[in-house]
């Protein structure tokens, strides 16, 4: 089965980076961190992870950007509150801000284009833009460095 396109983010506030597209970023890996500030898997873990990729691949190879996708607690996570988070956390990649639906319900635009689960996310697209892994939870260091090296190892779009 052919990899599908991966869609837009419908983001409504960036921070760390003027508006990003994922056609901006064709040509790179993609680490897409799907993160609530709240979550406390995605602060022990998720955002950090996504800090040592961030550190450890040429930005020329792999783009990081996290996405904060707010399905709870809404009144607490505000982008004053997220700016104060990536501050203290010295979080420095791009991330934009899930556009809440439309008809008002809980589940985010972006989270739903993506059919996530919860936080913390991970999608991994191919330099085509293609969503090659997408994962719900904890992943191992090991296991995301050799998704993104076979990635790398691929033959550019």
């Amino acid at each position: 089965m052919e990899p599908a396109p991966a869609p837009a983010l419908d983001v409504e506030r960036w921070f760390n980076s003027e508006p990003l597209a994922l056609d901006d970023l064709h040509g790179r890996v993609v680490l897409i961190e799907a993160f609530q500030m709240l979550c406390p898997a995605c602060v022990t873990h998720g955002i950090p992870q996504a800090q040592r990729v961030q550190q450890l691949y040429p930005s020329t190879e792999v783009a990081v950007v996290g996405l904060h996708t707010v399905f709870e607690h809404h009144d607490s996570m505000g982008p004053d509150a997220l700016a104060t988070y990536l501050s203290e956390f010295r979080v420095t990649f791009p991330v934009g801000v899930d556009r809440p639906h439309e008809d008002g319900g809980r589940i985010p635009t972006t989270m739903r284009r993506y059919d996530l689960q919860g936080t913390p996310s991970q999608i991994l697209l191919d330099r085509a833009g293609r969503i090659r892994s997408k994962t719900f939870g904890i992943v191992d260091d090991l296991a995301l460095g050799t998704r993104i090296g076979r990635l790398l190892a691929e033959p550019p779009p």
